[in-house]
């Protein structure tokens, strides 16, 4: 089969290669799935940048979602995935034409669903429905705050928040995409490179605080936001932008470390704070269970109209380095798909 390997860490352009690979062998509770398309994330910058510590040692294939057909099934797989088109999430190999994953992180999906709006409902529709559905309860007139809202993630995150009867902040780094913000109804746009976003917030909120932020940069962001959270508030991370473009090492980690701020659990007791860290791979490796729940629950709701996926693009494999270069560049909005 043929695959895209990371076969050193740096620019798109030099990191990638195409070449053959062996097709993977369906391990217990395993499923092998002939892929047509597969998504991007921005943890494949990070992977790609050698700045995600997980990544397998060089060359490997990297990625974690796919959508295609079953056509094997491992020992304790039920038979009737067999030719099932499923959107599914794997820890690591997704850039390749054939894929086996655990089947629990799969999700079942009609013929004509278009694939790259279902690769939207994979990693960051699953990661965004965990943040705000499975680890908190939110309440109609809740205020949140959305970083980096008009990516994947975050565009899940606004449109279930919003479908919540939320007062959705939302910052972003381009007008183009604060505009497509407030057509999808969010609140409160802001533009965090022409003003400081937490003193807009707080020119927002007036004497009120947030109930919750969901924030994928970690850094100097995470004592802003705790400052903007009320009492009962959430603090939710699950990824860490912020180091892209820095310097890589111990030093720059230590430096992502300092500025993000160490505390201490009494303190979130004396404020009724909280702070939930989310990985999704990790909690994939853990509990199965739960990825499959969310991300059958996410497939729902996009069933239903709740969430509309939002696909920014869907490139060639051949065209990997440019679909790279513009999530990294954070000139896109919504899903990146590549197609075989």
């Amino acid at each position: 089969m043929k695959a895209v390997f990371l076969k050193t860490f740096g620019s798109p352009e030099k990191a990638f290669e195409i070449g053959e690979a062996e097709k993977p062998v369906c391990k217990e509770n395993q499923a092998l799935i002939k892929v047509e398309a597969f998504g991007l994330n921005f943890a494949d910058v990070l992977a790609r940048s050698g700045m995600y510590p997980e990544t397998p040692p060089t060359p490997c294939v990297i990625g974690y979602e796919v959508v295609g057909k079953v056509e094997e099934a491992g020992k304790d797989v039920p038979n009737e995935m067999l030719g099932k088109r499923v959107v599914a999430m794997t820890r690591f190999g997704g850039y390749a034409e054939y894929a086996a994953t655990d089947y629990r992180a799969m999700a079942v999906i009609p013929d004509d669903f278009d694939a790259s709006k279902a690769l939207a409902l994979g990693t960051q529709g699953t990661t965004a429905y965990v943040c705000l559905e499975e680890s908190m309860n939110l309440y109609k007139g809740d205020r949140v705050l959305v970083h980096a809202a008009a990516g994947g993630v975050g565009l899940m995150l606004c449109q279930l928040a919003l479908a919540k009867g939320c007062e959705v902040f939302g910052t972003a780094s381009q007008p183009k995409k604060l505009e497509f913000l407030r057509e999808l109804g969010v609140q409160h746009p802001i533009n965090y490179k022409e003003q400081d976003y937490s003193e807009a917030v707080k020119k927002i909120l007036g004497k009120n605080r947030l109930d919750a932020t969901f924030n994928s940069l970690a850094g100097k962001s995470t004592k802003k936001d705790l400052k903007l959270l009320g009492a009962g508030g959430k603090f939710v991370i699950f990824g860490a932008a912020s180091r892209v473009g820095g310097s890589k090492g111990i030093f720059s980690g230590l430096k992502l470390l300092w500025q993000t701020g160490l505390f201490s659990p009494l303190t979130f007791i004396m404020r009724s704070k909280s702070v939930i860290g989310i990985n999704i791979l990790k909690l994939g490796d853990y509990k199965p269970q739960v990825v499959a729940k969310c991300m059958q629950s996410t497939v729902a709701l996009a069933d239903k109209g709740v969430l509309k996926p939002v696909v920014h693009e869907t490139y060639s494999v051949e065209q990997l380095a440019e679909a790279h270069e513009a999530l990294e560049n954070r000139g896109t909005i919504g899903k990146l798909a590549i197609r075989w």
